[in-house]
């Protein structure tokens, strides 16, 4: 069966239609989306039966401990909430589609239940920041295979995602570009996996003042003199510190060494971009010409929710072959010798060791 969502903007009228509640029971009772073909079934859902299954187990079994008022099937609440983050769209269907017969108060329902699991159940299994010596080696070693750049454990970006205007402290949600949105800064590694996403602040706050109060800041900053060679690359909107490298000011000053330092620095964090990239057109309801319909609090569990979608997808190879890095060649990673903690002198040691 072809599954489609019908999101009814006069739902109200329509629910006192008996013979439309009746119609759409029957469609929901009958419809089983693992019925498509699995290549189907991933154009539709973003996902594979192998990922769906996986999020399924785990919501039926988070909905019995709970008290649950819907009578919609986990599985179509599942199916119901994939579809609006692969189209974000609030529109009905055509009338004479086959569809989920979910009105759009039950779907928003149905959705809060399936944000609400996924965000405590999988996202902190699925975006984690490595913290293990072993993992930190081995994005060190792809990022310089693939850039030169040696110590990149990873690299940090933020996106913008456009929402409606909140009821509180609107001001604080209009950013430069003139919509409201979010700000959520995003940490990836070489292969486009998230390690870190902090998606809950307003769209005027800039990237330096959501780096300097994020969680992962103060801990490497209590880490940085027990973890040497090992840094982050950030674009020059975020503070140059001794495990956050930036590119040098384009200025007037700046030597042809410093320009080629920063050339190899943004082809090592054009990662972050290209992972930006590959989620939003994934779940197109972060897409900059759609629009989030709910409060910043929802629409940060939207983007929280489709990031670990998106790492589930790279884990099973979903999207992975976007970014090819070697795994064969045998290099040397030169040590960065420096015990000083001012990070301008790190970087400079970097740069004479790749320029």
């Amino acid at each position: 069966m072809s599954i489609l969502l019908w999101f009814s903007s006069d739902s109200d009228s329509e629910e006192d239609c008996e013979s439309l509640a009746t119609e759409r029971k029957i469609i929901r009772d009958r419809s089983n989306p693992l019925d498509q073909p699995e290549k189907s079934f991933r154009e539709y859902f973003k996902v594979s039966k192998e990922i769906f299954m996986y999020l399924l187990n785990i919501i039926e079994d988070e909905i019995t401990t709970i008290k649950h008022s819907l009578a919609i099937p986990p599985i179509i609440m599942l199916a119901a909430s994939l579809r609006f983050f692969a189209e974000g769209s609030y529109q009905k269907c055509v009338g004479n589609d086959r569809f989920i017969g979910m009105a759009q108060p039950t779907f928003s329902k149905s959705l809060t239940t399936i944000l609400n699991i996924i965000e405590q159940e999988v996202c902190p299994k699925t975006i984690q920041f490595p913290s293990e010596e072993r993992e930190m080696s081995e994005i060190k070693l792809a990022f310089y295979r693939k850039t030169g750049f040696p110590g990149v454990i990873g690299c940090v970006d933020r996106m913008h995602i456009k929402i409606i205007p909140p009821a509180h402290a609107i001001e604080h949600f209009f950013n430069n570009k003139s919509y409201h949105s979010i700000n959520a800064l995003m940490i990836c590694d070489h292969n486009l996996t998230v390690r870190h996403i902090d998606a809950k602040n307003p769209g005027s706050y800039s990237d330096e003042s959501i780096w300097n109060k994020n969680s992962l800041n103060k801990l490497l900053t209590q880490r940085q003199n027990k973890q040497q060679n090992s840094w982050l690359l950030g674009d020059a909107k975020y503070p140059l510190k001794p495990f956050l490298i930036t590119p040098f000011k384009n200025e007037a000053n700046i030597t042809e060494q410093q320009l080629q330092f920063n050339e190899i620095h943004s082809r090592a964090r054009s990662v972050a971009e290209k992972t930006i990239e590959i989620i939003k057109n994934t779940f197109r309801c972060l897409l900059g010409e759609k629009t989030l319909h709910y409060k910043p609090e929802k629409a940060t569990q939207i983007v929280n929710v489709c990031v670990a979608l998106h790492n589930l997808r790279i884990k099973h190879n979903i999207g992975s072959d976007e970014l090819e890095l070697p795994i064969d060649a045998k290099c040397d990673i030169p040590v960065i010798e420096n015990n000083d903690d001012d990070a301008s002198s790190i970087r400079n040691n970097i740069m004479k060791n790749i320029v």
